[in-house]
């Protein structure tokens, strides 16, 4: 199971930052992009990573992949590193991509592990540690947003990582639990107004940030749900922009209730 030498693929800012780390922890790693890069304290490959060939041959001799590009590429990603026989590590908010990947999972020679982000990922490590922590818990609530803290523009945000998964985040609904019931509500919905230190923001759904969750807590606890923080004004803005229909765009609570297990990222 251990390994020492990891691919990381796609350097922009939160893969150099994972690929510097992992590097500096220790590991030989090699980061791949479509582009050249100079500089950097890891060996790089400049390679066409929609050509599987040429992936194959970028990723013979590792052990692990770490994938940090756009959602739509995992899947192709994934298939190669089960192929060959590689662990898989992602950070995809994508539902489509996570079920593929579960399911090369049941037959794959090495770990294969989606959403290992900030969320999905981290934060749901952080919730389900508070809640083992009670004999019952009624509420899981998460509230998560990478926000700049000099926000300018009218969405007040910055796109720190792939826009095109935040826009997926922003049309695919959402799994909650809500009073005892799993099921599916819309995307940019269930708005409340949160402050945190004083700076008032505002919450949404936003699909993929529970990962697996409400498989986990199903019959075990009434409200299960995940949102993004923004600046005020961003949601009103984006449902402007990128307007959808949706049979599950249905009234709900929304995590109004307060909360007895709430984990909030940054």
């Amino acid at each position: 199971m251990a390994f020492d030498k990891i691919a990381v693929l796609g350097l922009g800012k939160v893969g150099h930052l994972a690929a510097e780390l992992l590097a500096g922890a220790g590991f030989e790693v090699t980061g791949i992009d479509a582009r050249g890069l100079e500089g950097a304290p890891f060996k790089v490959k400049a390679v066409d990573i929609s050509n599987e060939a040429a992936l194959r041959g970028a990723l013979a001799g590792q052990q692990a992949v770490l994938s940090c590009l756009p959602y739509h590429l995992n899947i192709g990603v994934s298939t190669v590193a089960h192929g060959m026989g590689l662990h898989y590590f992602d950070l995809t908010e994508d539902v489509p991509t996570t079920n593929h990947i579960r399911k090369l999972a049941e037959t794959s020679a090495g770990v294969m592990a989606p959403q290992c982000g900030l969320a999905p990922g981290f934060v749901g490590i952080v919730a389900a540690d508070l809640a083992n922590r009670f004999e019952k818990v009624r509420s899981i609530r998460l509230r998560v947003g990478a926000l700049p803290q000099n926000p300018t523009g009218l969405l007040g945000y910055a796109f720190n990582w792939s826009p095109e998964g935040v826009v997926n985040e922003y049309l695919n609904d959402c799994e909650v639990i809500e009073e005892g019931t799993r099921k599916m509500v819309s995307a940019m919905e269930w708005l409340e107004t949160i402050y945190v230190h004083g700076v008032k923001l505002e919450a949404f759904t936003t699909s993929g940030g529970l990962g697996t969750m409400c498989e986990t807590y199903a019959g075990k606890i009434e409200n299960l749900d995940y949102k993004t923080m923004r600046y005020p004004g961003h949601v009103q803005l984006m449902n402007f922009f990128l307007p959808r229909t949706s049979d599950a765009r249905k009234p709900g609570r929304g995590g109004a209730d307060p909360d007895p297990c709430q984990a909030a990222g940054g």
